[in-house]
């Protein structure tokens, strides 16, 4: 399998999702602006949201995969096929259960996670009842999860990659039809969850039929708990749920703590989260998604070299695509917010505000992409402490950071914390890997950062100049323009970087990887 070009693949698919979410968040904040209720919705979706990261992309695809890449490698199809029903069966039980709980402790999660709002009743009201709308999100994403984590397994990844756009669409349609319908028009986007996940559970089943590895769910919880398998699963599940549990609750105390600021701040947090999404996910979490199932065959086969080839190959994609990406968020945030949020209700103060978030979370990209390949390093060896004591101290140290940067740069000090606390992350992963042994890095290293470097510079003093030739918040009464101007400064700061780099010796042939099916 060509590894280069089912990250393109894949990241292609992503940018589909992130294109379709910014659309959705674009037509948010223009019908909904940035104030109370709209802090609500973020608020509430942020629960079922981290729980989803928490169990259901984190420590659970992280200790699934793994053992998954193992059964199929080893033990053959049909005991592989009974792990999979096991484990379904048993997450789905479990699943049931945790929603319930969701919806009826909705007001206590709810004054738990956003004190800030028990002053704002109405605020506080509306953010109960769309945390009940959207609990059972949780349920559905879970077992997207682990459809996901089965058909990457498989090789099938754009499925997996397309599902997202599903939610997109629903909350697109949402805003502009069924808002309008609604007493509260808020509630429209916390229906749209709850559709949004449904449909991405309903899209996986196609896919996993034409594998043949649909999971049947059975009404026995206690027998599928038996399965070796299933318990090594959860044996792993609960040092990684440390793990992904550290920096999920440093975004709840975070959000917690922007819900105690001015109102808007966490939807200005939330809005330089959605452009901090697009590098991450589209670098960040394709690579991850590729390299995680690699590097366990890697681990079963035994071959130590090609383990360390996978994450040689993951790095240096990340600098060389997540680096100019990093200058562009530090040079021009205020022109990237004005472009695609500063209109209808959304204000300059909310550019500005939001730009200044952007900045800060921009200032930690590289390490926030970094732990997404450096993780996978040490899950798909299964060794899942290591990083768990890694998450503790980063965890930790980001809330020392918000002591510090809070009380002088407010919300945006909330995203610089999380920012150097992924720097932090990334490098304490790499040095573990080092110490271990793991990965060793391949010849060529010192070069390539002079080169990428010098690249980076004569990138960065283009989009600059371009960039100050431009009015952005003036432009809000041409929106179109605007975003013209801005597609135009992408391509050509782009076009210089890649063509300084192609005269300095880069070739993308040169980062062509292929692995065995």
């Amino acid at each position: 399998m060509n590894l280069l070009k089912t990250l393109v693949s894949i990241s292609g698919m992503t940018m589909l999702s992130r294109i379709t979410g910014l659309a959705r968040d674009v037509l948010i904040t223009t019908k909904f602006g940035a104030d109370g209720m709209t802090d609500a919705f973020n608020t509430a979706f942020r629960i079922p949201n981290l729980l989803r990261r928490l169990f259901a992309e984190g420590a659970f695809a992280q200790a699934f995969v793994p053992i998954l890449a193992e059964y199929k490698t080893q033990q053959g199809e049909q005991k592989t096929k009974d792990l999979i029903d096991h484990v379904a069966t048993l997450l789905v039980w479990a699943l049931v259960l945790t929603c319930a709980l969701g919806v009826a402790a909705a007001p206590a999660i709810m004054y738990a996670a956003a004190s800030g709002f028990v002053d704002r009743p109405d605020d506080f009201a509306a953010s109960v009842v769309m945390t009940r709308i959207m609990f059972p999100y949780i349920g559905f994403m879970s077992m997207v999860a682990l459809a996901g984590g089965i058909l990457n397994t498989w090789r099938e990844f754009k499925i997996p990659a397309f599902t997202p756009v599903l939610y997109n669409l629903t909350s697109i349609a949402a805003s502009l039809w069924l808002a309008q319908h609604l007493e509260t028009p808020i509630y429209a986007l916390a229906i749209a969850v709850f559709v949004g996940g449904l449909l991405q559970l309903a899209i996986q089943v196609p896919a996993l039929i034409r594998v043949g590895m649909l999971p049947r769910i059975g009404w026995r919880p206690d027998t599928a708990w038996q399965d070796a398998g299933v318990r090594r699963i959860l044996k792993n599940m609960a040092p990684a749920l440390l793990a992904v549990s550290a920096s999920q609750i440093s975004i709840l105390i975070n959000t917690n703590l922007a819900t105690r600021m001015v109102p808007g701040s966490v939807s200005w947090l939330a809005s330089a989260d959605r452009l901090m999404e697009f590098p991450t996910a589209i670098l960040g979490v394709a690579l991850g998604t590729i390299l995680l199932p690699g590097l366990s065959k890697a681990n079963a086969d035994g071959d130590k070299e090609e383990y360390s080839a996978l994450l040689d190959w993951g790095l240096r994609l990340t600098f060389l695509l997540a680096m100019p990406a990093a200058v562009a968020l530090a040079i021009i945030p205020e022109a990237l917010t004005a472009t695609l949020f500063h209109q209808g209700k959304f204000s300059d103060h909310a550019v500005h505000m939001t730009a200044n978030a952007l900045l800060s979370y921009g200032i930690g990209l590289i390490g926030l992409i970094l732990v997404k390949i450096l993780a996978p390093g040490f899950y798909a060896q299964q060794n899942i402490r290591t990083p768990v004591k890694i998450a503790l101290s980063v965890m930790i140290a980001t809330q020392l950071m918000n002591l510090i940067f809070v009380p002088w740069f407010a919300h945006a000090g909330l995203a610089l914390s999380v920012g150097l606390g992924a720097c932090v992350n990334a490098g304490l992963l790499y040095t573990g890997l080092r110490r271990r042994g793991i990965y060793q890095p391949r010849a060529g290293w010192l070069p390539f950062f002079i080169k990428l470097a010098a690249a980076l510079l004569i990138m960065a003093a283009t989009c600059s100049w371009i960039s100050d030739q431009f009015p952005w918040l003036e432009m809000k009464s041409t929106p179109y323009l605007r975003a013209m101007i801005m597609c135009g400064l992408v391509l050509i700061s782009a076009g210089v970087y890649f063509a300084a780099l192609g005269i300095m010796g880069f070739r993308f042939k040169d980062f062509r990887k292929t692995t065995k099916a």
